[in-house]
């Protein structure tokens, strides 16, 4: 309770009962909730109270969730913002919509409050990142990611990964549940190089799972990877 009082969380939806629900439960989890009902709104409110994490719906008046997300992400207060979409919309497209703007998750209508507060929870959790073992490495579950000598220690037996794989895995891992779309890791990776493709990235990913496992970095279809574990 005392950790999440001082977390703010913004809640956009132009259904008051939504709204009526989520910050009911939240509150209850020791949350700070303020409320908007479209875009526009939540674009104001979230200037004047900067919170921690905006759930927003898709569907809304005046201005939609995608585009309200669109303008705070252009807005250095909010780089590190979570953003999360609620919306009843089960297509694909909507999905990759969100995260192409900058969406960290996706939750589903109609809601279920325990499960929607514990995917809040993770969400939040999430800017403690892997535990620290010292300034050159990562440890996230039963992984040691050396990044001065660019090994990987899996329950303590060591696994050798390509320079470039290594990279791929302490990008994904410094962040556990973020998706990384493909022209993040591009960028990040492989910077500017002009003969890297959608299919490099693909090749890599397999070989980490063919080294690691499968159990570590899932495939968000259309939009990117993320890494997953559970602590």
């Amino acid at each position: 309770m005392s950790t999440t009082a001082k977390q703010k969380i913004l809640i956009v939806d132009d259904e008051p009962d939504i709204l009526e629900l989520i910050e009911y439960n939240l509150k209850k989890e020791g949350y700070q909730v303020h409320l908007a009902s479209n875009g526009q709104e939540a674009v104001a409110e979230a200037k004047k109270v900067l919170p921690d994490l905006i759930v927003l719906d898709i569907m809304m008046p005046k201005m939609d969730g995608i585009e309200a997300c669109r303008i705070m992400r252009t807005m250095p207060e909010f780089k590190n913002t979570f953003m999360v979409f609620l919306t009843a919309r089960s297509e694909e497209y909507s999905e990759i919509a969100g995260f192409n703007v900058g969406a960290d998750d996706y939750i589903a209508k109609p809601i279920k409050p325990r499960a929607l507060v514990s995917r809040i929870n993770a969400i939040l959790r999430r800017n403690n990142g892997p535990d620290e073992v010292s300034d050159n490495k990562l440890e996230v579950g039963d992984l040691v990611i050396d990044r001065e000598s660019y090994l990987v220690y899996q329950n303590e037996k060591k696994v050798v990964l390509a320079k470039k794989e290594f990279e791929l895995l302490y990008l994904l891992a410094s962040k556990p549940g973020k998706v990384y779309t493909r022209e993040v890791i591009l960028k990040n990776i492989w910077e500017d190089s002009v003969v890297v493709t959608n299919r490099t990235i693909d090749v890599h990913i397999r070989k980490l799972r063919e080294k690691l496992g499968e159990m570590y970095v899932s495939t968000v279809k259309g939009v990117g990877y993320k890494f997953e574990y559970t602590q």
